[in-house]
């Protein structure tokens, strides 16, 4: 299996994460509309991934182009950037991705086009090779915090698919268990397009971690019956003070495990905290197409014409997590002071 995302032959090579587990089928990106395309229609999804895939997005938007007027240049690769803004709202790592890229092409304006084309790709690369370290620090960093024997709980996908490296959550628990820490997972299936069935469970197993899978509306009864001593979740955005967004239904699984005394925890980059939101009440939240809570793989499962809510993205409020687990270490509360102090430290 390839990396999630990879440059390869001056192109962008992504699998296909919409027809796993049944497929493995790879799309190759020649241009940058193709990776927007990725993006929107969730062939490639997961916060670190979308932003490795951004990056990748400008260095094809760099390489495609034809002219040799640098002003013209400057102007084609600008709107790219913002086509791939538009791509998808709620990931801020798409967004740090593009702001990194555009601020090291802003500093080769001196340089002739074919130079300024040359290191942005090596920006690009560099992106994903940090990604991938990154990955590895914070797999590190948050296994020490479960215990052996602990069974932990986790919901969406949040590992290899999802980043370029070993994960972030999901990165954690694979830590555990190479570390012998005889760690067990119960997987949510993560409703509507079911990221935990289909792509946790499938990469669970490809790991050997001894995993149970669950409906997502099973997960108050399994924690109710002490199954549950921990749950981990990854992140799309984290506010200034802490608050979280992530995929749908991780809010619900916070507040049962503060209910029943479970520790819980956020596993991100700190490219994935968004220092310049207060709260997590002025995240985006992106509400995505009715067809997907209506019908699953082409066939109808509600009746024709109905209303339907299907926000992607819910936000955990800050005093529900535990602690949220970063390269740079785990950030305690108070998370306004922590994570200020953090960035601090980043800079």
């Amino acid at each position: 299996m390839l990396p999630t995302v990879a440059w390869e032959n001056n192109s962008v090579v992504m699998i296909d994460q919409r027809l796993l587990p049944g497929k493995e089928v790879y799309i190759r990106c020649r241009n940058y509309k193709k990776v927007v395309y990725c993006i929107k229609t969730l062939a490639v999804r997961g916060a670190p991934a979308i932003g490795v895939s951004a990056a990748y997005g400008v260095a094809l938007a760099v390489l495609k182009s034809g002219t040799g007027d640098k002003m013209k240049f400057f102007q084609e690769v600008a709107f790219a950037i913002e086509e791939l803004r538009q791509s998808r709202p709620t990931a801020v790592n798409l967004f740090w991705a593009l702001d990194r890229m555009t601020a090291r092409l802003n500093s080769l304006s001196n340089l002739p086009v074919l130079e300024i084309k040359k290191k942005i790709i090596e920006e690009a690369l560099l992106i994903e090779k940090q990604d991938i370290l990154i990955n590895q620090k914070m797999a590190k960093n948050g296994a020490k915090l479960f215990k052996k024997g602990t069974t932990i709980m986790t919901i969406c996908n949040t590992g290899v698919l999802a980043t370029a490296g070993v994960g972030t959550a999901f990165g954690v628990l694979n830590e555990a268990h190479k570390q012998g820490k005889k760690i067990s997972v119960v997987a949510c299936e993560t409703r509507p397009l079911l990221q935990g069935s289909r792509l946790t469970a499938w990469e669970l197993k490809r790991a050997g971690i001894p995993f149970r899978l669950i409906t997502d509306n099973m997960s108050c009864h399994i924690m109710s019956k002490g199954l549950i001593q921990s749950v981990i979740a990854g992140a799309d955005r984290i506010t200034a003070n802490g608050d979280t967004a992530n995929k749908i239904g991780t809010y619900m699984l916070a507040v049962l495990a503060k209910h029943f005394k479970i520790p819980f925890y956020i596993c991100a980059p700190t490219s994935t905290i968004d220092i310049t939101l207060k709260t997590g009440k002025l995240i985006p939240i992106e509400e995505r197409k009715a067809e997907e809570v209506t019908s699953l793989k082409g066939v109808k499962t509600a009746p024709d014409a109905i209303k339907v809510y299907n926000p992607a993205f819910d936000v955990t409020p800050n005093e529900l997590i535990a602690g949220i687990i970063t390269e740079k270490g785990v950030v305690r509360p108070p998370y306004i002071k922590n994570l200020k102090k953090l960035f601090k430290e980043i800079r």
